[in-house]
């Protein structure tokens, strides 16, 4: 991304943000949810690491809260309460780490505390002589809202400290943590919500909120908030911060003994997972944890960094929501001609898999939402569902962004687009089936050779949008697959690599694949010893020391040849040669290529064509099973030695293979007076 772009896309989503937090914050108004406001937040902060020019004050990177609201009085904090940069994947957590070692000069890994990050808000409490004097929430960090009243409400919060053992209290203690609302009491309140006709509450975090911003302190009560108290302000000895949970503890406040200390990075990986799958089982919701170098040394010594410290972080969970750019829209046709656009959107986690794919059902459905390419959106898994774009964030257009209109032509065949209800499809009744048997060629065992991938997984892809050519199916991510109901993520892993795997493909078994009409496996194999001659550039070598081409070169060649040039291959006639100069004269096969191209396709050309020319000259046709080899092997060890195998018997035929219950050929053989040979007479030919 260069500079101009990145500094527009930096204001747009500043713009953007401090609206959404400022109706969350301050209005207790939710225009979209946390989730998918931390992803806008990421993708800030990101592009602020990669363009530090363009931070200015007044980022929502360099702010923790929103103002206080103006009913309650006033309170600024002894020491800014400061917030977490956030982190999504081990990749996230790596790159903080590094930077941290960096910034400090030295390798930091471990150890760490782990808490859990409980999804509640965070407050302030201030002690004097042991009784609670005051309680505030976070606010901008700087001044936040006295709301001790409500505070005291809350049965976690100790009114009057209750030390046990040897640990001792100052005179003024002040201490921060969260308050939330379990589960249980989130149900009943909702039930309550619905018996008096209102709407339920989005989600615990925002009743706790509420709660704790109410005026009468006898709502407070009512709602029966919990809290976890983390961190001490002032000074009392502790060398570790896993050491001020265990002063806290002794205090008389409430800590999380899920809380773990992690000896290196790859234990605090291990705690991650652990709680990401087994996070419902708590009685309270957290959206991930909070990584903290248990070195308190360390940790002050790394300071601040805007608002946040240098030595944590917020690792969180994979969110069920999460914003995105939709590239392009793509029509994809399906098994029945019915044409179904399909967003194509810059790649991202959503629900614990990447996605790069989600289906916009109809034209009807696009218009309903407002969407064009180049928006950005919010993309919504609840529930472990099919990916869903369910808002366009507008506010974020850039004026680029173009509109999208269904084509007037298939994109598989060129027959014109017809509507039907809201749905449209191809007015060639034979369109779907074609694309559909097409597809089941282009991975079968004499083609790309993807296991794995059969009919009813290419009908599934086709029915959900994922694929409208063969091109497609090297663009699927693993979280396109997983989230379709019967895949899960160790099937879709299994696809995507398999498939990552098939990338690099023999000439002879890439033209095959095409499914050019009357090119069958020994016409393909004919051509790929013509392609053979190509010169390639000296930089396109393979590892394994092959010359390899792309298909847009692969293009350029048969454009450049004559149906007359065709016919002087071997065993390739008038009708073949045409079929092949017409296949490659049509624009949706050399867009086709182009695709098949930028998806990373190498062609290797097969060097096992004339090792040796002992069989040159010779002509070879098999007929019925071999016993010692199967045939495809056969044929081969035939070209290796020189010679060419083809699949029809003809005057020009040196010899008939002849192996157990032949077909048709051996009796055209006999016709032709062509000399036919056993499979130990051929065997003798390969030695």
């Amino acid at each position: 991304m260069d500079k101009k772009t990145a500094k527009d896309r930096i204001e747009h989503l500043k713009k953007a943000i401090g609206r959404y937090r400022h109706e969350r914050l301050v209005l207790n108004k939710e225009s979209i949810s946390p989730e998918a406001e931390d992803a806008l937040k990421k993708e800030l902060f990101d592009l602020e690491q990669e363009f530090p020019e363009f931070v200015t004050p007044d980022s929502p990177t360099q702010r923790v809260g929103g103002q206080p609201l103006k009913q309650f009085k006033k309170v600024r904090h002894e020491e800014r309460m400061l917030s977490f940069n956030d982190a999504f994947s081990k990749e996230d957590v790596n790159d903080w780490l590094e930077r941290l070692s960096n910034f400090l000069g030295r390798k930091i890994n471990g150890p760490f505390y782990a808490e859990l990050k409980i999804d509640g808000l965070a407050i302030e409490l201030v002690y004097e002589n042991g009784a609670l004097v005051q309680g505030s929430t976070r606010g901008d960090g700087e001044i936040g809202e006295d709301v001790t009243q409500n505070l005291k409400t809350v049965e976690a919060v100790p009114l009057k400290l209750n030390p046990s053992g040897n640990t001792l209290y100052p005179n003024h203690l002040v201490v921060r943590g969260e308050v939330f609302l379990n589960r249980k009491e989130f149900d009943a309140i909702n039930r309550e919500q619905i018996k008096k006709g209102l709407k339920p509450y989005a989600n615990p975090r925002n009743v706790a909120a509420g709660s704790i911003r109410q005026l009468n302190p006898k709502i407070t009560a009512g709602r029966k908030l919990d809290s976890f108290q983390y961190d001490i302000v002032v000074k009392m000895g502790q060398k570790k911060h896993s050491e001020e949970h265990e002063i806290l503890h002794n205090l008389g406040f409430r800590i999380n003994e899920n809380n773990k200390i992690c000896a290196t990075i790859n234990d605090v990986f291990e705690f991650h997972e652990y709680w990401n799958k087994h996070r419902e089982k708590l009685p309270y919701e957290i959206d991930g944890i909070v990584i903290v170098a248990d070195d308190n040394s360390v940790y002050d010594s790394a300071g601040v960094i805007g608002k946040a410290p240098r030595a944590a972080i917020a690792y969180k969970f994979s969110p069920k929501e999460a914003t995105t750019i939709v590239e392009d829209i793509k029509v994809q046709i399906g098994r029945t001609g019915t044409g179904t656009p399909v967003a194509v959107m810059r790649p991202v986690n959503v629900g614990g898999v990447t996605i790069a794919h989600a289906t916009l059902h109809n034209a009807d459905e696009i218009k309903r939402l407002g969407l064009k390419i180049g928006d950005t959106v919010i993309v919504s898994r609840a529930g472990d569902v099919i990916p869903q774009v369910t808002k366009v964030l507008k506010e974020l257009r850039n004026g680029k962004e173009k509109e999208f209109r269904m084509p007037s032509h298939c994109p598989v065949d060129g027959a014109k687009m017809v509507r039907d209800g809201v749905a449209w499809r191809c007015s060639n009744p034979r369109c779907g089936a074609r694309h559909r048997e097409a597809l089941y060629h282009f991975v079968s065992r004499k083609a790309f050779d993807i296991r794995g991938l059969g009919p009813k997984i290419i009908d599934r892809f086709l029915d959900e949008g994922l694929i409208s050519d063969a091109a497609d199916i090297f663009e699927i991510k693993e979280g396109d697959i997983a989230t379709l109901e019967q895949f899960g993520e160790k099937s879709a892993g299994k696809i995507v690599k398999e498939i990552e795997t098939k990338k690099k493909v023999t000439l002879n078994r890439f033209i095959f694949s095409l499914g050019i009409l009357h090119v069958g496996e020994e016409t393909a194999s004919l051509l790929a010893q013509k392609v053979s001659g190509i010169k390639y550039p000296s930089s396109a070598k393979a590892s394994a020391g092959r010359q390899v081409s792309r298909p847009k070169e692969l293009e350029k060649f048969f454009k450049n040849l004559s149906i007359e040039d065709l016919q002087e291959i071997p065993d390739i006639g008038p009708k073949v040669a045409e079929s092949i100069h017409s296949w490659f004269g049509e624009s949706r096969n050399v867009k086709l290529l182009e695709k098949l191209d930028d998806a990373g396709i190498v062609i290797k050309s097969d060097k096992r064509h004339g090792t040796s020319d002992r069989l040159k000259g010779k002509t070879f046709v098999i007929t019925g099973s071999l016993e010692s080899m199967p045939r495809d092997n056969a044929k081969e060890k035939i070209r290796q030695l020189g010679g060419d195998v083809s699949e029809s018997v003809s005057k020009k035929t040196s010899y008939v293979v002849v192996g157990s219950e032949p077909g048709s050929k051996y009796e055209k053989a006999k016709e032709l007076g062509v000399k036919t040979i056993n499979e130990k007479e051929l065997l003798e030919f390969l030695k």
